[in-house]
């Protein structure tokens, strides 16, 4: 379906927004009034770069507080609509949206409200007008898309229609079902937001927390597929009110949203019939099995030293370092890890490489997402690995039975790095994410590798609230935790600090890990004795058990489903290594012992610094 975006969604002048959408690759935008009220520009010349740009102009809004009122003040109305027709011809433009009057509504009356719909849609006519009405969620007598599609129907005019908003349709709670009764002919515009679920009103809700399709709480793939089954074929148009979104670079947050456009158009076509209509429309992308296997891991380091003694302290071997390059391979099971050393940045990881039937399948899926290509040069001899930068800039990598290989080139043999006892294994990433492109790695990484999303919690950092997302592969063999810094994540002198991300590892006896690792050298993050004191009084747990965890700086959580015992390396640059036990069908990740860490990591920094650790 052609695509399109709201003016209002980006950041900048008009004519800069116009230029990030073309460059995104959108077909289209919705012109918002503010937007062309304060531009320099002239009508025409607008007009002009979108041509110039390839943009279609596909709907000029908003036209507020319009119907429903006394008739003096509806000839008033009248004349200041008939003003934007005429501005509007000057535009190209053939399509205006009127959503329902939430402001100076005082005629509570459905056949008053037709009859002043009807005479709008015939003084558009005179125009070559359209006119698209919309239900807002907090309109004083017209609330619901039904309601709109009602007066609209019974106004009966060839130049009226509705425009249906998943957020007004949705945040109500509404059921989209109904949609599938609206003639397709009738819906004339279409426009996708997505929420998470915050509790509040709905106008601040609306004004200031939308955000792209796939990144909120909202079903919004059910909705795209109602929207499917009437035959629609008009514009798929994001309009999304985001005060992140007002801020950050207009080019990011315009590929962040077509991104959003494809995922629902392909997660709609898999839940309508191949008889619907409209299904052809739907952009279509390679289609992959949900991805449950991460091959391997690349941590970049300026400290290669350090982070190959605390791989070795962990129980990882070294397997041999690259034939040409500067990068090592470490292997811990069936846990590879690539260390490749760097002149400066700290400690993080660089890419993730997953296991995929056809990697070239994959590669094509990444870039139908908008994902950009990673190069890595290699010759002749050596295993290309197709990668992609994900949004946050991690790089993702795809391994298929062809690329398997790859090891030779450490010198390691990969038929017996896949012979091992399997007595650690990657349990979870945990990767911090900047909060200007928080929700679209989210959404690629989910849409990419076809992961399940659980519920979103947030954590109390000594430094600010940290937002974290937690997703699942189908079958739990991947989990990947996205945590959203805060906007200033900064020590007490106002320095930039690096949020640190983390690799966990599963093991089956935590305690004799533990032992064999501080053995080895490995410097386990001190956990306050108040903790040890409060789990005691939790759980009920005996003495010498509590205090054999505190003296090895282990965590515990329990549930019904089983315990959780963890505890965490300390950081390397902005990296550490968290070991894990999962005893029964145990399948979260502690909560609450992530704040008791964050606080943790800080004082252990504090002290470090100060005696020049």
């Amino acid at each position: 379906m052609k695509t399109s975006i709201a003016t209002v969604c980006l950041s900048g002048t008009l004519e800069e927004k116009m230029q990030a959408c073309a460059t995104a690759g959108f077909d289209g935008i919705e012109v918002f009034e503010a937007d062309l009220v304060v531009s320099p520009s002239s009508p025409a010349e607008i007009k002009a770069l979108a041509d110039r740009l390839g943009l279609t102009l596909d709907l000029y809004q908003p036209f507020r507080d319009f119907e429903g009122v006394e008739e003096a003040q509806f000839q008033d109305n009248l004349r200041r609509l008939e003003a934007k027709f005429q501005l509007m011809q000057e535009l190209g433009m053939d399509l205006v949206l009127v959503p329902s009057n939430a402001g100076t509504a005082t005629v509570n009356d459905d056949a008053v409200v037709a009859d002043q719909l009807r005479r709008a849609a015939e003084l558009a006519q005179r125009y070559d007008v359209r006119i698209a009405y919309e239900a807002l969620a907090w309109g004083r007598f017209v609330n619901t898309y039904w309601h709109s599609w009602e007066l609209v129907e019974a106004a009966d005019h060839p130049n009226l229609g509705v425009c249906l908003d998943s957020f007004h349709i949705l945040s109500r709670d509404d059921d989209p079902a109904r949609i599938t009764d609206i003639p397709a002919d009738k819906i004339f515009f279409v426009q996708l937001a997505d929420a998470p679920d915050l509790g509040m009103d709905l106008l601040p809700w609306s004004r200031h927390h939308r955000v792209f399709p796939g990144e909120g709480s909202f079903d919004m793939v059910g909705f795209m597929a109602k929207l499917t089954e009437t035959g629609y074929d008009g514009p798929l148009s994001l309009e999304i009110f985001n005060d992140v979104f007002r801020e950050t670079d207009p080019v990011l947050t315009a590929a962040d949203g077509l991104r959003s456009l494809r995922w629902i158009q392909q997660g709609a076509r898999g839940r309508v019939t191949e008889a619907a209509a409209a299904r052809v429309e739907l952009a279509t992308m390679p289609k992959i099995d949900p991805v449950e296997t991460i091959d391997h891991v690349e941590i970049s380091t300026d400290s290669p030293d350090e982070c190959g003694a605390l791989l070795g302290a962990l129980g990882f071997r070294f397997a041999g370092q690259h034939r040409r390059k500067a990068p090592q391979l470490f292997v811990a099971d069936g846990v590879k890890v690539v260390l490749s050393p760097t002149q400066s940045g700290g400690t993080s990881i660089a890419s993730v490489a997953v296991q995929v039937a056809d990697s070239a399948k994959a590669f094509a899926r990444a870039r139908a997402l908008g994902a950009p290509l990673v190069s890595r040069p290699v010759t002749a001899d050596e295993v290309r690995l197709p990668g992609v930068f994900s949004p946050g800039g991690t790089q993702l990598f795809f391994v298929d039975e062809q690329a398997a290989s790859w090891p030779t080139e450490f010198g390691s043999d990969p038929d017996k790095l896949a012979q091992h006892s399997a007595t650690m294994r990657l349990d979870h990433l945990n990767v911090p994410e900047a909060w200007d492109h928080f929700g679209a790695s989210v959404l690629f990484t989910l849409a990419m590798l076809r992961m399940e999303p659980l519920e979103a919690q947030n954590v109390a950092s000594p430094r600010g609230l940290v937002h974290s997302q937690v997703l699942e592969s189908p079958q739990g063999g991947i989990r990947w935790n996205f945590n959203r810094v805060p906007r200033t994540y900064t020590d007490r002198a106002g320095q930039p600090v690096r949020y640190p991300g983390h690799i966990a590892l599963a093991v089956d006896d935590l305690e004799q890990r533990a032992r064999e690792a501080t053995s080895a050298g490995l410097t386990v993050l001190p956990i306050p004795s108040n903790y040890y004191a409060d789990l005691k009084a939790r759980f009920g747990l005996d003495d010498a058990t509590v205090t054999r965890w505190q003296e090895l700086g282990i965590l515990y959580d329990r549930n019904a489903d089983g315990e959780f015992l963890h505890l965490y390396s300390e950081t390397i640059g902005g990296l550490f290594f968290e070991l894990v036990q999962r005893v029964g069908a145990y399948n979260d990740y502690g909560p609450g012992n992530a704040a008791v860490r964050l606080a943790a990591q800080q004082q252990h920094e504090q002290l470090t610094r100060a005696f020049g650790g």
